[in-house]
């Protein structure tokens, strides 16, 4: 039950990345049809990017054994940081047409956290289907949530999204790393 936890707030920690660049997006004024693929796309890289990772994860940890919880746990502080970092500048996010390939750029962009996180979970040896899933599922619900608040509200609250889903990283990191 402890592992399910973790999975779950760690895949809501990725999505939070999602939702806070999803903020942005939707003040283009999107439609409804858009808004879905927008965030099913994203899900689906969501659902792939960690899976490699995982894989990934999985070859490394058959030859480095135990160091491998080491790796893992620095390699999600890593994430973190550089989540709070992206979160902290204050640059404009440049929008590109959320369509074709300026789309699968967007969700590919989105996702490679997803992927550290996921090498992270294959050197950890965590359940890959039920991980995977839950990081695509929670990724596309969180990035439908910021597409459709992103027209409602304020382009600054989705800096705080980025840093909690940073911190909820850098501390499931720190857990790994402490004995």
């Amino acid at each position: 039950m402890g592992e399910i936890v973790t999975i779950i707030l760690m895949a809501g920690a990725l999505g939070m990345d999602a939702f806070s660049i999803s903020l942005g997006m939707g003040m283009l004024g999107l439609r409804r049809k858009q808004i879905f693929l927008i965030g099913f796309i994203i899900g689906v890289f969501h659902f792939f990017m960690p899976l490699l990772g995982m894989v990934a994860g999985i070859w490394v940890s058959s030859y480095m054994g135990a160091i491998t919880i080491y790796i893992g746990g620095a390699l999600l502080i890593f994430i973190g940081v550089q989540m709070i970092y992206s979160g902290l500048k204050d640059e404009e996010m440049s929008f590109m047409k959320p369509t074709g390939w300026g789309l699968f750029i967007f969700a590919l962009s989105v996702s490679l956290d997803s992927f550290s996180a996921g090498l992270s979970f294959g050197m950890l040896g965590t359940k890959t289907f039920l991980t995977v899933t839950l990081i695509a599922v929670f990724s596309m619900l969180l990035s439908w949530i910021g597409l459709i608040m992103g027209a409602k509200f304020q382009r600054y609250i989705g800096v705080y999204g980025v840093l909690l889903g940073g911190c909820i990283l850098i501390g499931f990191g720190i857990k790994l790393l402490l004995p």
